[in-house]
């Protein structure tokens, strides 16, 4: 599952699993790796869910696909992956958006927000007022653009403790995904 062993179990835990359990169907890999931080991982849920409020889902979703990419996350680029494939694209677009976003059919609004969010999430301190303009001058308006930002931080945050701790991807994904789409979306960490 992890490079760390699995934490001991409490009610605190018991209620992560049963709740995730009970959404996913199965118990997730990152849930198993949170229960060393119950209080983390609620608080992580919180902040994800203050993200995603008030934000086009499909945005979200492809500004987290972009982040998982230039992260190398192949647990969250599998995860996005499949939701995109699920609500949005069907999975050829999905490889392609993992692949080469710029070829895949995006509008060029959407093209310009994975661009943005790559670019975050490979190196925030690149960022310049021209890739704020850019997103702008695709309709964006200021809030919209920090939704993006904040969407990419929160990614970077919760890919960076998946990977950093070695869990594996939930083994659903193999079922969930053919192999193709699994090979698109699976970064190589």
């Amino acid at each position: 599952m992890s490079f760390l062993r699995q934490a001991e179990r409490s009610p605190d835990t018991e209620r992560m699993f049963d709740t995730d359990t009970k959404a996913m169907g199965y118990l997730p890999n990152y849930t198993r790796l949170f229960a060393h931080n119950p209080a983390v991982y609620l608080a992580w849920q919180q902040l994800n869910g203050a993200v995603k409020d008030g934000m086009e889902l499909r945005r979200y979703e492809l500004a987290t696909l972009a982040a998982a990419r230039a992260l190398r996350s192949s647990y969250c680029g599998l995860a996005h992956g499949k939701f995109l494939r699920d609500k949005f694209f069907d999975a050829p677009t999905v490889a392609a958006i993992a692949s080469d976003h710029g070829s895949a059919g995006l509008s060029a609004q959407e093209v310009a927000v994975v661009n943005f969010a790559g670019k975050v999430a490979a190196d925030a301190n690149s960022v310049t007022e021209a890739d704020v303009e850019d997103l702008r001058a695709h309709g964006l308006d200021d809030t919209d653009i920090f939704r993006v930002i904040l969407t990419v931080g929160a990614r970077c945050f919760f890919s960076t403790v998946l990977s950093a701790a070695g869990a594996e991807p939930d083994p659903q994904y193999q079922e969930s995904l053919d192999a193709d789409l699994r090979q698109a979306l699976s970064f190589g960490g």
